[in-house]
């Protein structure tokens, strides 16, 4: 696991083998089951995550009760809450294990720590937080713009994995559509349902 970690490490700095071991020897890799939390709605967060394998899914609870799925992270995938602009820290998502997964836990109260011992895990991280931020950008506007028939179409092409991983009412949530109209839509597009 730790050689897709590298690979991505090698992706955004120029670290030497020699680093990059030094820095994944402090690393934290935990296995989670299915069904794991990694922090809920209203949780202040302490850890930040890249997904090795497995899939986690992004949600809140409106005042309603209704879970709304804004996201899914899988293989190759960071996973961090930037809150500091809240008074209170607290995340407005509930980040859950799909899949058993194998995940890079990082500490946010040393992440500091190891910046300042490790230059070039800052530099790395501010490319991959800038990268993973054009990507929403990008991917918000296509969203907003589009129906749900071509949102399904870009994720055919952009997440094809995520139709036979990710229950049907979580995706059609994520699509922002029932999950009858997801099913019309697949149906239509002759794509077989889980």
């Amino acid at each position: 696991m730790k050689s897709i970690l590298f690979k991505y490490m090698s992706k955004f700095t120029s670290l030497t083998e020699e680093q990059q071991q030094t820095i994944a020897n402090e690393i934290k890799i935990d296995e989670l089951k299915k069904g794991t939390i990694l922090f809920r709605q209203g949780d202040v967060p302490t850890k930040c995550y890249f997904v090795l394998s497995g899939c986690i899914r992004q949600y809140s609870v409106d005042e309603n009760g209704k879970e709304v799925t804004s996201n899914f992270y899988t293989e190759e995938q960071a996973i961090a809450v930037f809150n500091n602009h809240k008074l209170d820290k607290s995340s407005d998502y509930t980040f859950l294990c799909l899949e058993d997964s194998i995940l890079v836990v990082g500490d946010l109260a040393i992440e500091q720590n190891m910046y300042t011992k490790y230059t070039q895990l800052e530099v790395m991280t501010r490319k991959m937080i800038e990268e993973n931020f054009a990507n929403v950008q990008d991917e918000f506007a296509t969203f907003i713009a589009s129906t749900p028939e071509e949102r399904f179409k870009t994720l055919l092409i952009k997440r094809p994995q995520l139709i036979d991983r990710v229950p049907q009412h979580q995706l059609a949530s994520y699509l922002g559509i029932t999950p009858e109209s997801l099913s019309r839509i697949k149906k239509r597009l002759e794509i077989d349902s889980k």
